[in-house]
């Protein structure tokens, strides 16, 4: 029986040793956090551990894999959250043993349907929920997967346990299995799936992140980039100058969007709004105000999706159908709660500057901006500019707080006070908000959320119920 090491004991690692158990493999599944910190993150009903140890898969933790050469493992599966480059990773690369990622594992399982892949700095979540919205209004049975609803695995999983009494009741499956993947896909797993090939490929932006794992921008670029190269077809942003820049050289047979209009300086865009309506191939399909979402990088989300839509061959009155009931994305400019005329709204999602900056641009004139968490490399200076023209006030939190206080005070921006936690943020944030007359209190960190919380989702639930407990009783 092959032998089979799994990297990471989060959703994605425990789906990658259940299918692998499921076709054959003897599997071994590890993760350098403790027992004891593993134990945290479950209560006992729920912990995975005893039901993977009771399905014949063994389970390491406070482990860290070694190649010892009496028992090579014949495959090496690794979660998104390991980097690539690690000397273990490398080593095994090295000495021929096959290294890949959990999503290419499930390209592996999933390919004989169609996949449609989003990439891209900021966007990803918004974009992959409409085009699963529109697929699935149209009829076909099309799960989001990837960086968003299940992981990849999951569904590959259920598909070849099609049937038996085990399936899971809360993934949804149809007699006629997957019509279509809708994947979104982080550059880290792109670069652990180098065989993954969408039919439809979409790029939504691309700005400096994630440098402190990938090094340079040319580096993350190239491994965007490579899912496109591979993608039999290719959706691409042309409202961003990065992709623009590039676009004319690089990308020649890609259907762009853009939301500047049929002509869009030197671009001749695919799918684009004119007269308050979304064009695709000169035919209206909507209009832009059905997407009950702010902001104009919304509206390139909806072009995107809209394209992906018309490529797979889906009637426009699926697609008006699906963007007019889409209620919008969790942590993403997420409306919690309105009190006392101010509204407090969800932006977690935003874990970098350009999406922060975002994030603020898009909300109402003038705004208590809470931001801060675990500091991440890029290009403050547009982010810091909005704050200069949009916010009345900044409440800090976390590990960045007195990082971020010093750039403020830089721009000669004195609004601040750190308050280091959300806790004491939400209330205070309901103070200043009557104080400066503010309409919108607005969690965008800027930040990833590693120092505080277990994930960007952990920190938007938080401020969720902070805000229910503070206005609602």
């Amino acid at each position: 029986m092959p032998n089979a090491q799994v990297i990471g004991l989060g959703r994605s690692g425990i789906a990658a040793a259940r299918l692998l158990k499921q076709t054959g493999w003897q599997v071994t599944l590890s993760d350098s956090a403790s027992a004891e910190s593993f134990a945290s993150r479950y209560t006992s009903e729920t912990s995975p551990q005893q039901e993977l140890v009771q399905a014949g898969i063994t389970v390491k933790l406070g482990y860290s894999l070694t190649l010892d050469a009496s028992d090579l493992p014949d495959l090496i599966v690794v979660s998104p959250g390991v980097p690539w480059d690690i000397p273990v990773l490398k080593e095994a690369r090295s000495q021929g043993i096959e290294t890949i990622g959990e999503l290419e594992l499930a390209w592996r399982n999933l390919n004989f349907c169609p996949w449609v892949g989003i990439t891209g700095t900021n966007g990803k979540t918004t974009t992959t929920a409409l085009i699963a919205a529109i697929f699935q209004t149209a009829g076909f049975h099309a799960p989001a997967c990837g960086n968003i609803g299940y992981a990849a695995c999951e569904l590959a999983l259920e598909i070849k346990r099609h049937g038996d009494a085990g399936a899971r009741e809360d993934i949804p499956h149809s007699q006629s299995s997957i019509d279509w993947v809708i994947a979104e896909i982080s550059s880290y797993q792109i670069e652990s799936s180098q065989k993954l090939a969408p039919d439809i490929g979409i790029w939504t932006t691309f700005t400096p992140d994630h440098l402190n794992r990938h090094k340079t921008l040319e580096n993350y670029y190239e491994i965007k980039a490579s899912l496109l190269h591979r993608s039999k077809m290719q959706v691409i942003n042309g409202d961003d100058p990065y992709l623009r820049q590039l676009g004319k050289n690089h990308w020649i047979d890609a259907y762009w969007t853009s939301i500047q209009g049929r002509w869009s300086g030197d671009l001749q865009p695919w799918v684009y709004i004119e007269n308050g309506w979304a064009i695709a191939q000169s035919e209206p399909i909507l209009p832009v105000a059905s997407l009950q979402m702010v902001g104009s990088h919304n509206h390139q989300n909806l072009l995107m999706a809209i394209a992906a839509a018309r490529l797979a061959g889906i009637e426009k009155d699926a697609i008006a159908q699906a963007i007019a009931n889409f209620p919008g994305v969790a942590h993403r400019l997420e409306k919690i709660i309105t009190w006392q005329g101010i509204d407090f709204i969800n932006d977690s999602k935003a874990t970098n500057y350009d999406a922060a900056q975002v994030g603020l641009f898009s909300v109402a004139n003038p705004a208590i901006l809470i931001a801060g968490g675990e500091a991440k490399a890029g290009d403050d200076s547009r982010w810091l500019e909005t704050i200069q023209a949009k916010a009345a006030t900044v409440l800090l939190i976390g590990d960045a707080a007195p990082t971020f206080a010093q750039r403020l005070q830089q721009i000669n921006y004195q609004r601040y006070e750190i308050v280091e936690t959300l806790a004491r943020a939400v209330p205070r944030a309901a103070e200043l908000a009557q104080q400066y007359n503010a309409s919108v209190v607005l969690l965008s960190p800027a930040c990833a959320s590693f120092d505080q919380y277990q994930s960007f989702e952990h920190r938007g639930d938080d401020f969720r119920k902070l805000c229910q407990q503070h206005f609602m009783g």
